[in-house]
């Protein structure tokens, strides 16, 4: 009987060693890659178009993206060694490195942007192997707030997407906003009322729903898939790497705040997925594999890897945290880069469709921000922690323009970055407000100081908004 056991467990997808049927991990695994791929190759996207790189670079500089987020994402769930989490972690291009990149780019080229990011990502990896020793500045008020700020950031790319993605001829049409609506429903509906696979992938049977319904609806054209290659290899080193002190400096600044992303998405894994912490083992094996897999990606011509913030908010939703079903996932990626046709399938889902499932995704990742928070101690410190955290990160990010009059290099790293500026806060205002109750009334005279200035704040963000 208790055998018996051992092989259920073995072949559950809600166990972290669980390796289901390939009929069941393929779906899953997918759920994975349709949930990120627009994001990944978005990046190359903006950064190509910004550099005024022509259709051969952008779709080469779209190949590389995949094919580092499957490599990274198959080292995360099985670590070489202290490399990788050993956790269902889905890796991808980041997007938090585009304001600073466009910046540096602009200045000294794509060979400049991959060089900052190659010496970065080995910065990013000395920080996570003793990330034991520096562990104590990120407890769950530092990490939920940054993953629920995560998740609030995210929220109106979701709803942009189910309008149909900005830019889009018809943004907002009832038809865009109907798709995305008939997603969301029926991944709720699955997902409350399904059973067994049913339930477990409401995610990808609503997004291939959703899929179908678009192509009668003509927001699908198989015109790219056509023209798209068999086969092709994105070669390394195609663009070269220079090396300047100005981007370099920008990038570890970056580095830094995305490995405080990595922690916050590892800690919403194991709690949205298994009810638990993340152990210092896993939390710095997952930074150390950000980083040097983020080297490896800018000698393959990539940007940045980072944790996929809405594959977190898959597992938290699903409970599915076999490792088995993201290394499928992570292959599907690689074969999308080696094989264009089947990338370009997935490329030209309608963005509403994606919309659909993101805003499920996206908001489940706040949630477990929220979770977080509240592992600690709710006391008038914490509430001060959060609100300075959320308020003043989230509100330069909506209103990046309070930053003009600053030197660029501030603009470059804080303007648009609401995650920046809130990870910051969050890491500063935990090491210096006093952990003990305020008693005398000099601490409580700084105290109301204190909470004056955050009125003061909100004040003037609301004047920002109403001049």
């Amino acid at each position: 009987m208790e055998e018996r056991k051992i092989d259920i467990k073995s072949e559950s997808a809600f166990h972290i060693d669980g390796k289901p049927p390939l009929n069941e991990a393929i779906p899953l695994g997918l759920q994975h890659v349709f949930a990120m791929f627009a994001g990944n190759i978005t990046v190359p996207i903006i950064i190509a178009g910004s550099l005024g790189l022509g259709l051969e670079e952008r779709t080469f500089l779209i190949q590389s993206a995949m094919l580092m987020a499957g490599v990274a994402t198959l080292i995360q769930v099985y670590p070489i060694g202290k490399v990788g989490a050993k956790l269902p972690v889905v890796m991808g291009t980041s997007f938090g490195f585009v304001p600073t990149s466009i910046a540096i780019g602009q200045q000294f080229g794509l060979s400049g942007i991959l060089g900052a990011a190659f010496i970065g990502g080995f910065f990013e990896a000395f920080l996570g192997f003793f990330l034991k020793h520096i562990r104590r500045f990120f407890p769950p008020i530092v990490t939920g707030t940054v993953l629920l700020t995560i998740g609030l950031s995210l929220l109106p790319t979701g709803i942009n997407y189910a309008g149909g993605g900005v830019g889009a001829d018809d943004f907002g049409s009832f038809s865009n906003l109907a798709l995305a609506t008939f997603v969301l429903v029926l991944i709720i509906f699955l997902n409350q009322f399904g059973k067994g696979m049913i339930k477990t992938a409401s995610i990808f049977i609503g997004i291939i729903a959703g899929y179908l319904v678009a192509i009668p609806m003509g927001k699908i054209s198989f015109l790219a898939v056509s023209e798209a290659a068999w086969f092709s290899f994105p070669m390394p080193m195609r663009f070269g790497m220079t090396f300047h002190w100005p981007a370099i400096a920008a990038m570890l600044i970056m580095y830094i705040v995305t490995a405080v992303e990595t922690v916050g998405d590892v800690s919403g894994i194991t709690l949205g997925g298994d009810s638990r912490e993340a152990t210092e083992k896993e939390l710095s094996g997952a930074v150390v594999a950000d980083g040097l897999m983020s080297s490896l990606a800018a000698v393959f011509n990539a940007l940045p890897n980072t944790s996929f913030s809405q594959n977190v908010g898959i597992i938290s939703f699903t409970k599915v945290m076999s490792r088995y079903v993201v290394a499928i996932g992570a292959w599907l990626l690689i074969g999308a880069s080696l094989f264009p046709k089947l990338g370009a399938i997935i490329a030209i889902m309608p963005a509403s469709v994606l919309g659909g499932a993101a805003i499920v995704m996206f908001s489940m990742i706040a949630t477990m921000g929220i979770v977080l928070i509240n592992k600690d101690s709710m006391n008038q410190r914490s509430i001060l922690i959060v609100s300075l955290a959320l308020g003043i990160g989230l509100g330069v990010g909506q209103v990046p323009a309070v930053l003009d009059n600053f030197p660029q290099a501030v603009r470059l790293i804080f303007g648009g970055q609401g995650i920046v500026v809130s990870c910051i806060l969050a890491i500063f205002l935990n090491i210096v407000l006093p952990k003990e109750n305020l008693k005398n009334k000099t601490n409580n005279l700084v105290y109301s100081l204190i909470i004056k200035a955050c009125f003061i704040l909100q004040y003037l963000r609301f004047l920002l908004y109403f001049p």
